[in-house]
């Protein structure tokens, strides 16, 4: 069933109204494969030396041409990858004054494209207007309110979609942003409704759901039941196991963290770099003088993730507050030329940790000549432990 394009007004952009959010949001990709398809023809390029959006509607105009569904769905998949809010405002403009019907598919896609380019305001108006939406109308939205930061109203998108259909049609990933939602808005109580329908529903052995709910549960400090979801579960992958170490992590249950890492090699599941990290942030508050550390890190090794950036910081991170400064270095080192900003902060903090001023600010003053910005707040932690004459003489040395 084809539908009238939404009419928006005032859609070029003026000095007195800007129509972008703060920042580009950035859809997953799954979204552009998810969609309805239509008809497209090969992608129409508006670099200068072809034309851009604007040249060719306007040509086709001049032409009495009728444009048909797929030139505009290549022009809006166009805009919506290369993200150029003016053409795509100029396209919608098009679209607009033309009363061009667009089927629900084609909408779906202006929908992706504006929030693609930040006009999500824009967007809101265009889904308001909609007679029709099916399951990417209502996934798109939520996805750009999450990102956007306005989790509130992306919990009332759900709301309003769950009315129309059953949360048993909804794909894992969709749930898994709703409880992000949830975790961003202190709405604990939602989510536990959330949890009891998929209970309901049966659905609650989905590996991405397990996880999503022992992370939820986590983050308000509900370990008992994360570790419910946990047990229950009747398959564990690496995502689930990382789940329950970041909680118990967080609660300080260092032990308990190192014997789940344990376990997992144990039942040959596979680690990643976020497992990693996780078990290092364990190792660091352990009072073993850096043992397990040293075996985590042989682990990492011989699995090859030694050089991954979370695993680097990790290590860097624990080392020093074992008061392993040369190993912390060694590792600092390894990181070369891949080392972040977070390697650094944790190398210099490690520095400060162990009452190694003049270490600390001379790494201090190396991030600044290799181009890196220097957080105003790791500079007053140097300036606080290391006093401010010796900072003072790091500037005329």
């Amino acid at each position: 069933m084809d539908v009238v394009s939404p009419a928006l007004p005032n859609l070029l952009p003026s000095n007195k109204l800007s129509l972008k959010t703060k920042r580009q949001i950035q859809l997953p990709p799954r979204f552009l494969k998810q969609c309805p398809k239509t008809p497209t023809a090969k992608p129409i390029s508006s670099n200068p030396g072809t034309g851009t959006t604007s040249d060719i509607l306007r040509l086709m105009d001049s032409l009495s041409i009728p444009i048909p569904p797929d030139i505009y769905a290549s022009l809006i998949k166009e805009c919506t990858l290369s993200r150029h809010s003016v053409r795509a405002l100029q396209l919608h403009n098009h679209i607009r004054h033309r009363r061009i019907k667009l089927s629900l598919p084609l909408l779906n896609r202006l929908l992706l494209m504006h929030v693609s380019c930040g006009h999500l305001e824009i967007a809101r108006q265009v889904f308001d207007q909609m007679f029709l939406r099916d399951f990417n109308s209502w996934a798109i939205m939520i996805v750009a309110c999450l990102q956007a930061g306005d989790s509130e109203q992306a919990i009332s998108y759900f709301v309003l979609m769950e009315r129309c259909s059953s949360l048993f049609k909804f794909p894992a990933w969709i749930i898994t942003c709703l409880l992000k939602s949830c975790v961003l808005t202190k709405n604990m109580e939602l989510g536990k409704q959330v949890h009891g329908q998929l209970l309901k529903l049966g659905v609650i052995d989905d590996l991405s759901l397990s996880g999503s709910l022992i992370n939820f549960y986590g983050n308000f400090k509900c370990l008992d039941d994360a570790n419910v979801v946990f047990n229950q579960s009747s398959r564990r992958n690496t995502v689930t196991w990382t789940a329950k170490m970041v909680n118990s992590c967080r609660e300080n249950q260092f032990h308990k963290v190192f014997d789940d890492f344990t376990e997992m090699g144990r039942q040959g599941i596979k680690k990643n770099s976020f497992t990693f990290s996780s078990v290092l942030k364990a190792c660091a508050g352990m009072d073993d003088e850096g043992m397990s550390g040293r075996q985590v890190h042989a682990i990492a090794i011989k699995l090859g993730l030694e050089c991954e950036a979370f695993v680097q910081c990790g290590l860097i991170d624990m080392y020093g507050k074992c008061g392993l400064v040369r190993d912390a270095e060694k590792a600092f080192k390894v990181a070369g030329d891949e080392r972040n900003i977070a390697c650094w902060n944790a190398m210099i903090m490690g520095y400060v940790h162990n009452k190694l001023c003049i270490q600390a600010i001379k790494l201090l003053y190396g991030m600044k000549e290799a181009g890196l910005e220097v957080q105003e707040s790791l500079i007053n932690d140097v300036r606080i432990a290391c006093g401010n004459r010796e900072l003072e003489h790091g500037k005329h040395s």
